[in-house]
């Protein structure tokens, strides 16, 4: 790759060579070759950084400053740590209106509250016209860490547990566009996941945000970690029937889709009803299912296999293309 494509941030094959060949090669060292939603630092401290960028800025179930925070909080969560604070850098292009950064801060005090941390410092840069698209957002985070997700501990019959349906953030984005020529009551899943915290002392050993590449390239990238497989069943995948439909008439696989307060989760086989019935007990968590497992067959170790509705096995690839660019 001669330059960089757009696909690079799709979270498929391209994102994943970069990081091998560029990052890694460029900048090794224990903490960053664990590739973890967040880095496990010494003194119990936990930190993440992510930059959001959305077309449109503010979309069914909510916005830009609802993202940036809930995504941040989300990736210090999954990682094993408690969000304590946040740090907020704005890129603002010459031009935009005052009332659209006031509903964007709002959005950002909002979701702070709601995810129990606070915004401590931060910087803001403003750039010519033409040289951004409206706002940029860039959001640090530090927590305190509670558990180390245990990848090296997982083992067949380990269950494979979604906390909830799929696909509303990619979706409500793509609705917002008014781009495809179709209408659907579809919101973003946007929202903290603070109420899995406890579960990392109920019999979890991994989890992982649903964001960019969707369900499928989560479970793609923790295949190739382990010496087993990982089989889904298609048909205990919980789609909203806006997203199912939605996804029929465009054509668009829901595993690949972007989610924004989704989990996935790897818990213990004795561990897994007390789990789940924790997540279902919680708003967010109602249509939470188990959708599959680590196993030793079908499948070679660190492939991802999907038994389909009809009986059939089809392995899952990893993304080589954006399937919706710009959704976070």
């Amino acid at each position: 790759m001669s330059k960089i494509s757009l696909e690079l941030g799709s979270g498929g094959k391209l994102m994943r060579d970069f990081i091998n060949e560029e990052i890694l090669q460029n900048f090794r060292n224990p903490y960053l070759e664990e590739l973890a939603d967040a880095a496990l630092l010494p003194f119990n401290i936990a930190l993440t950084t992510d930059s959001y960028t959305v077309e449109p800025l503010f979309f069914p179930g909510g916005d830009i400053g609802t993202l940036c925070v809930n995504g941040t909080v989300n990736d210090l969560i999954v990682a094993g740590a408690e969000p304590r604070f946040l740090a907020l850098s704005l890129i603002i292009e010459e031009g935009l209106e005052k009332e659209t950064l006031t509903k964007i801060f709002h959005s950002i005090k909002n979701a702070a509250q709601q995810a129990h941390v606070l915004i401590t410092t931060g910087d803001t840069k403003v750039v010519r016209q033409g040289q951004a698209d409206k706002i940029f957002i860039t959001t640090s985070g530090v927590g305190e860490i509670i558990a180390h997700p245990s990848p090296p501990q997982i083992k067949p019959g380990d269950k494979i547990i979604v906390t909830g349906t799929l696909g509303e953030h990619s979706l409500a984005v793509m609705v917002a566009r008014e781009e495809f020529g179709f209408e659907a009551e579809i919101k973003s899943d946007c929202a903290p996941l603070n109420f899995l915290l406890p579960l990392w002392q109920e019999g979890v050993l991994w989890m992982r945000d649903v964001t960019r590449g969707g369900l499928a390239s989560v479970l793609i990238e923790l295949a190739d970690r382990l010496p087993y497989s990982i089989t889904i069943e298609e048909e205990t995948i919980p789609l909203s029937p806006p997203v199912r439909g939605a996804c029929e008439f465009l054509g668009i696989d829901p595993l690949y889709l972007a989610c924004e307060g989704r989990a996935v989760i790897v818990v213990k086989a004795t561990a897994q009803n007390q789990v789940l019935q924790k997540i279902k007990a919680h708003p967010q968590g109602k249509t939470a299912a188990i959708i599959g497992e680590v196993a030793t067959s079908p499948g070679k170790a660190g492939e991802l296999l999907l038994k389909t509705i009809s009986g059939g096995w089809r392995r899952l690839e990893p993304l080589t293309s954006e399937l919706l660019p710009r959704i976070c």
